[in-house]
C-alpha cells in the first residue's frame, strides 16, 4: 500500500470513511460548517479553502476485473489560499514587506489554520485507526507544494500547531538546502518547479491555567477558594478586590450552558460581540448566525457568562458577555477555551469577571484539567495562567530568502524561550505550589531547523 494525495474544493470526502474525534471543538465539522454556511470562510472572505486528502492506494486492484485501484482516506489537510494576515494570530508582516523591497510578491500565500481562533491543536483530520506518521505529513506537505505551484503562492504557514507535527513536519522535510545550487538553476532559466524547502518552526508563548492543587498530589481544586490559597497573599487580594468593584458596581454574573442559552441571550451576546470591534472602527469577522449555527450543532461545548445590570427594575438588562467553548469532561485533557468577549460600555474589573474569574469556577465546577483564554496578554500572568509554548510552521518556497527567514526562525525562538522564562518568573503562586519551568527551551541549541 502506498499514499497518494487529491486536491478537493468541496466536503464530500467526510462521507468516505470514519474520521476520530477532533483534539478540540474547532476542529469538528459542525464548526467549520458553520464557518462555511456563513461566509466567514470562502472567497469573498479571503479564505479559500482547499482539501488535501491522503488515500492509501492498493498496490494493484483487489478484484482483477476492476481496473481502478481501491483507495482508502487516511487523512486530510485543510489549506487557505490567502491574500492578507487578517485573523491568523501569528504575524508574518516583516517577511511580506522583505519580499517587497526585492520586488518580489508575497501573496498569494497559503495557511493552515483554524480561522480567527488562536487556539493549538491537530491540524489535519485522520481516519479511525491511523496516526500521524512521516509518510502522511510528506504526502500531505506534497499538495501543499502541488498548490503552492498552481497558484505562484510564496509560503505556507501551518499556525498553532501540536508539537507533535511540528516535530513530524521539521524531521519529516529536509534540513539542508543547497540554496546556491537552486539560485544558480534559477539564474540559468531552469523550468519552474518546487524546491525541496525545510520546514522552518517558529514558537511563540500563550497562557494555560492548569486546574491542579500541587499540595495535594496535582488533583483538581476543590472550588475557587481552593485555587485561590495557592496564591501568594498580595495576589489572593488583588483578585477579590476586582470581584468585589463588580459587585458594588450592581453588576451580577451568571453561566448559562447549551440549550439552556435563549435566542434572546444570543442577540444580546452578539451585540456586545460587535462592540468590541465597533471601538476599533472594526467590522466583527463572525456573524450572528454563525453563532446561533454552533447552538443548534454543538450546543454541549458552548458555555456564556452573562453580566447583568442589577439596578434595572426587571433586572433583565444584559450589559457584557463572554462565549466560551469547552471539551466534554470526561475527555482526556479536557479544555476550557476562552473566546469571544464583549460589553455595552467600560465597567471597573468586569473583563476580568467574565474573562477568567467565571471561567476559572466552570473549569474547576466541570473538573476540566485546563482553561485556555485565548491569545496575548500578560495580565493573565497574575491571574496564575502559565506561559505555555505554541508552535508554527513554515514552508518558504523562494530560495533567496530561505537563509534570512530560517536565521529569524531560530533567533525568534530563542529570544521566546527567554521571554517564557521571566514570564515564568512573574508567576503569582505561593512557593509551595510553584510548578516546575519544563519549557525544554532551545536557548542553547544550534541554527538548524
Amino acid at each position: 500500500m502506498n499514499l497518494e494525495y487529491a486536491l478537493l474544493n468541496d466536503t464530500d470526502w467526510q462521507d468516505d470513511t470514519k474520521w476520530q474525534t477532533p483534539d478540540t471543538p474547532f476542529m469538528s465539522f459542525a464548526f467549520w460548517q458553520a464557518l462555511t454556511e456563513t461566509g466567514a470562510i470562502g472567497e469573498q472572505a479571503g479564505w479559500l479553502p482547499i482539501f488535501i486528502v491522503v488515500h492509501q492506494v492498493a498496490d494493484q486492484p483487489i478484484d482483477p476485473d476492476v481496473e481502478a485501484l481501491i483507495t482508502q482516506p487516511v487523512a486530510v489537510l485543510p489549506v487557505f489560499i490567502k491574500g492578507h494576515h487578517r485573523g491568523e494570530f501569528v504575524f508574518d508582516y516583516a517577511w511580506a514587506e522583505a519580499y517587497a523591497r526585492y520586488g518580489v510578491d508575497y501573496y498569494p500565500r497559503l495557511v493552515t489554520s483554524v480561522p480567527y481562533t488562536p487556539i493549538t491543536g491537530q491540524r489535519l483530520w485522520l481516519a479511525e485507526g491511523e496516526t500521524l506518521t512521516d509518510d502522511i505529513i510528506k504526502t500531505a506537505i506534497a499538495g501543499v507544494d502541488d498548490i503552492a505551484q498552481q497558484v505562484g503562492a510564496s509560503s505556507w504557514h501551518g499556525l498553532f500547531v501540536t508539537p507533535e507535527l511540528a516535530d513530524v513536519a521539521t524531521t519529516a522535510m529536509p534540513s539542508d538546502v543547497d540554496v546556491e545550487f537552486a539560485l544558480a538553476a534559477q539564474e540559468m532559466g531552469a523550468e519552474p518547479t518546487i524546491i525541496e524547502m525545510p520546514i522552518l518552526e517558529r514558537q511563540g508563548c500563550q497562557f494555560l491555567w492548569q486546574n491542579k492543587d500541587l499540595l495535594k498530589d496535582e488533583q483538581p481544586f476543590a472550588n475557587f477558594e481552593g485555587f485561590l490559597a495557592t496564591l501568594r497573599a498580595k495576589k489572593r487580594k488583588t483578585i477579590r478586590a476586582e470581584r468585589r468593584k463588580v459587585a458594588a458596581q450592581d453588576i451580577k454574573c451568571a453561566r448559562k450552558c447549551g440549550d439552556d442559552i435563549t435566542d434572546s441571550d444570543w442577540k444580546a451576546f452578539y451585540h456586545c460581540y460587535v462592540m468590541t470591534y465597533a471601538v476599533r472602527g472594526q467590522q466583527p469577522y463572525l456573524t450572528l448566525d454563525f453563532f446561533m449555527r454552533l447552538a443548534k450543532t454543538m450546543s454541549e461545548h458552548l458555555m456564556l457568562a452573562l453580566a447583568y445590570d442589577s439596578a434595572n427594575d426587571n433586572d433583565s438588562e444584559i450589559i457584557a458577555c463572554s462565549l466560551f467553548l469547552y471539551d466534554k469532561p470526561d475527555s482526556e485533557n479536557a479544555t476550557l477555551y476562552g473566546r469571544y468577549w464583549g460589553a455595552l460600555a467600560d465597567y471597573d474589573s468586569l473583563h476580568f469577571e467574565l474573562c477568567y474569574y467565571q471561567g476559572l469556577e466552570f473549569a474547576i465546577e466541570q473538573g476540566l484539567m485546563y482553561f485556555d483564554p485565548g491569545t496575548q496578554g500578560e495580565h493573565k500572568l497574575i491571574r496564575g495562567f502559565i506561559p505555555t509554548k505554541t508552535h508554527s510552521i513554515h514552508r518558504i518556497y523562494d530560495p533567496r530568502f530561505v537563509p534570512a527567514i530560517s536565521n529569524f526562525c531560530t533567533e525568534d525562538r530563542m529570544r521566546m524561550a527567554q521571554y517564557r522564562q521571566q514570564a515564568f518568573e512573574s508567576l503569582p503562586f505561593n512557593e509551595d505550589n510553584m510548578p516546575k519551568f519544563n519549557d525544554e527551551s532551545e536557548i542553547d541549541s544550534d541554527s538548524d531547523v
